[in-house]
């Protein structure tokens, strides 16, 4: 077995380096944003036996000539860059960081919805350009309004505490939740995203992308929620119809948005969100801070050295246990 670390990215933070360093291992690095084919030809050049995945896609066509590969790791929770039932046919577990940096995210998310709501922006411009706009102003208070969760994992959660301490009302959807998430943060439970959305003055998402969820935010549900509102999203852009969402702002039905993730990442130069000063943008880095990145880096080196040992990993660390299980019992009833 070699001793190698592939890291879907161009750095660690010292901290996980160090760790790998101490195991014996070599990390070695792709570039940024490396497509398929650049992160198989590392693949196969290093004998890599565990993969940290920060940028870029691993899809089949790299799992399918990975011989040497036993573990991939997320560098954090969202997996929709990983084809979680190509992992599970070829035995390898996905591990994935959860709650690690679930607080710098939930800041985040905050920030951009405080942003919105009190048009810091805007705001900004104009008087920069010279104008002094508060005669005729009318802000709005964050305080009673009601923040809907879709999702309620860590990161909501975390959200939550914040947006509960400016005095926001909270409610929340998620069907596999327990209630105790629900309770942890004072948040009534929704009976569906269209309950949730009828609901929500700042709706912001939470939730993983899968089959289920993309796109969920579209012109039906925009058209569900309160005139006037706004949405936050932290999670994966392709949980909105970016199409959809421009129009509901730009009607005026929606306020304004607060997005630090899109459907294609990075996002074309000429993408018509850039035009819209109602929707403030950031580059995919609410979990970006020095703090949410050692944790999530140690997190993501310690699980694979862990799972190269033998030792047992908590359950809601594989995020593809079920398919791997399967895939398992697939196997068993072929060798029979």
């Amino acid at each position: 077995m070699t001793k190698t670390i592939l890291v879907t990215g161009p750095d660690l933070h010292p901290a996980a380096a160090k760790l790998v360093q101490e195991h014996g291992y070599e990390a070695v690095h792709t570039p940024p944003y490396a497509d398929s084919a650049v992160i198989a030809e590392y693949l196969g050049k290093t004998g890599a036996v565990g993969i940290v995945s920060r940028m870029g896609r691993i899809d089949a066509s790299v799992l399918d000539g990975a011989e040497t590969l036993k573990v991939i790791s997320k560098h954090g929770v969202g997996v929709d860059n990983i084809d979680l039932p190509a992992a599970a046919r070829h035995g390898i577990p996905v591990l994935v960081a959860t709650g690690a940096n679930a607080v710098s995210v939930a800041e985040h998310a905050i920030a951009l919805m405080m942003t919105c709501v009190k048009r810091i922006l805007p705001l900004d411009t104009s008087l920069r350009e010279g104008r002094w706009e508060k005669p005729g102003f009318k802000g709005k208070e964050i305080a009673g309004m009601t923040l809907g969760l879709m999702g309620m994992g860590a990161i909501a959660r975390a959200t939550g505490h914040i947006a509960k301490g400016l005095g926001m009302e909270l409610i929340g959807f998620d069907p596999y939740a327990p209630d105790a998430a629900f309770e942890e943060i004072g948040a009534r439970r929704c009976d569906s995203f269209e309950d949730l959305a009828r609901q929500s003055q700042v709706l912001s998402l939470h939730c993983p992308l899968t089959d289920q969820t993309r796109g969920i935010l579209n012109a039906d549900t925009l058209a569900l929620m309160p005139e006037g509102s706004y949405v936050v999203n932290t999670a994966r852009g392709g949980l909105i119809d970016e199409a959809a969402l421009l129009d509901a702002v730009r009607s005026g039905r929606l306020a304004g948005a607060g997005l630090d993730s899109f459907a294609v990442e990075p996002p074309a130069a000429d993408h018509p969100f850039w035009d819209e000063p109602r929707i403030v943008v950031t580059p995919h880095i609410g979990g970006v801070t020095g703090e949410a990145n050692a944790r999530v880096g140690v997190e993501a080196v310690t699980g694979i050295f862990k799972y190269l040992a033998g030792e047992e990993l908590p359950p809601q660390r594989i995020i593809n246990r079920a398919l791997l299980a399967e895939a398992q019992e697939t196997s068993t009833k072929a060798g029979e």
